[in-house]
């Protein structure tokens, strides 16, 4: 093992016990295929081939760059441009060996262990790593399917509908009403609305001074619930409201044309009108009986191995992994632990047990933010929390941010350099 790759494995947890404990001879033409190459799917195709490059690696996704969402809430507040959203995975091929496969699969077929695409190719494979992401659950709000969502974005997945919502915020009016619909849990980044709240009540403190914003939350909780407050009562009095179900009653309907929000208890009519609908699973893992009743993918913990198909690993957003929450972070973790327990497998030994964690930041101004981190290990086949926390009320806010920032900086080479 030469010493660039044992600096990356240096301090990473499980590869630094599996690096001391030296490779196992591995079967000559191992394949691993990778679905998906956001954070978890480009992390994992990385260290497979970290761990054991006589495994050649297959990462297959259409889009030529990926598009970060952590940021995405920066361009929606004016304070970045798209292009900085964008992930190149050119260095996983040129520096790791991982092959590209520009591609959407067509189907995936357990049985013969074999990805079919839709340019008509199929790739074999010895284990699969799945990582698709979420999609929408359509009509779960009546009124709001996919066709709405290009009067009424849902901008939750970045491209053309972060730029679609960012300009309807420019459009408004100057006293108008941004109204923002959070759904109930699990979703992507449970912080992340709040976020979004927060660094778009900061442009219209600038921008649009006599505008409001108001957060229709389908739960009465939520993420570092005492921390976003804190900072809403410090930056934006009078200009954000929270306004828990229990409140206004659950949404009943949406009507796109209006951008009218119909609740139990209440009706409200907004000039920008941002619904993060309910979601689930990518629709590949779906298709390829990954998903349980509830549409997310049940896995074992230690190795996020699917319990419905044999040799298929689901990792990120679409798998079933609480308390650990759906996150870029997390979906890293998942990745490198995912990585060790798929190259063990191919040389017939267990891998060790993981410790895997997960740090949440959110911006709260553009110079502020907050976080809150877990610990998290596998015990009696389940997920626990070995330990974690979060930003104290009296911390230095602007220090955090710095991490903050560090910490896109560093996940952006970890998982595409």
């Amino acid at each position: 093992m030469n010493r660039s790759r044992r600096r990356f494995l240096a301090g990473l947890g499980v590869l630094g016990a599996w690096a001391a404990a030296g490779c196992a001879p591995l079967a000559r033409g191992a394949r691993v295929v990778v679905i998906g190459g956001g954070y978890g799917g480009a992390t994992a195709a990385k260290y497979v081939r970290l761990l054991a490059p006589d495994i050649r690696v297959y990462l297959v996704d259409p889009s030529e760059v990926y598009l970060s969402c952590p940021g995405s809430n920066d361009v929606l507040a004016g304070l970045a441009e798209l292009s900085s959203l964008e992930r190149s995975r050119d260095g996983l091929s040129r520096r790791w060996g991982v092959e590209l496969v520009r591609d959407a699969v067509a189907a995936v077929d357990g049985a013969k262990r074999q990805v079919r695409l839709q340019s008509g190719a199929s790739l074999a494979y010895d284990r699969l790593v799945v990582s698709p992401g979420i999609d929408f659950r359509w009509n779960a709000i009546p009124g709001y399917d996919e066709a709405a969502s290009q009067n009424i974005p849902h901008a939750w997945k970045a491209g053309p509908q972060t730029l679609l919502l960012r300009d309807q915020l420019r459009a408004m009016p100057e006293d108008g009403l941004v109204v923002l619909t959070a759904p109930a849990n699990p979703y992507r980044c449970p912080p992340g609305p709040y976020e979004r709240a927060s660094l778009v009540a900061h442009y219209l403190q600038r921008h649009k001074p006599r505008a409001k914003l108001l957060i229709l939350d389908a739960k009465s909780a939520f993420s570092k619930q005492a921390l976003f407050q804190e900072a809403w009562r410090r930056h934006y009095p009078g200009r954000l409201e929270w306004l828990p179900y229990t409140r206004t009653g659950q949404i009943e309907r949406i009507d796109a044309a209006s951008r009218t929000v119909h609740c139990e208890f209440e009706t409200f009519r907004a000039d920008v009108l941002n619904v993060i609908p309910p979601q689930q699973a990518g629709a590949v893992a779906r298709q390829a009986g990954l998903a349980d009743a509830g549409g997310w993918c049940p896995v074992h913990p230690d190795s996020f191995a699917s319990t419905l198909l044999p040799d298929i690993h689901v990792i990120g957003d679409a798998c079933s992994a609480s308390p650990m929450p759906k996150s870029a972070f997390a979906a890293g973790s998942q990745a490198k632990a995912c990585a060790v327990a798929v190259v063990a497998s191919l040389q017939g030994r267990p891998a060790p047990s993981p410790t895997l964690i997960n740090t949440c930041y959110s911006f709260v101004t553009p110079d502020e933010a907050v976080s809150v981190a877990g610990v998290y290990k596998p015990k009696d086949g389940q997920l626990t929390t070995a330990s974690g926390g979060e930003t104290p009320l009296d911390a230095d806010w602007r220090e955090e941010a710095r991490y903050a920032h560090g910490w896109r900086e560093a996940a952006k080479d970890d998982s595409f350099r």
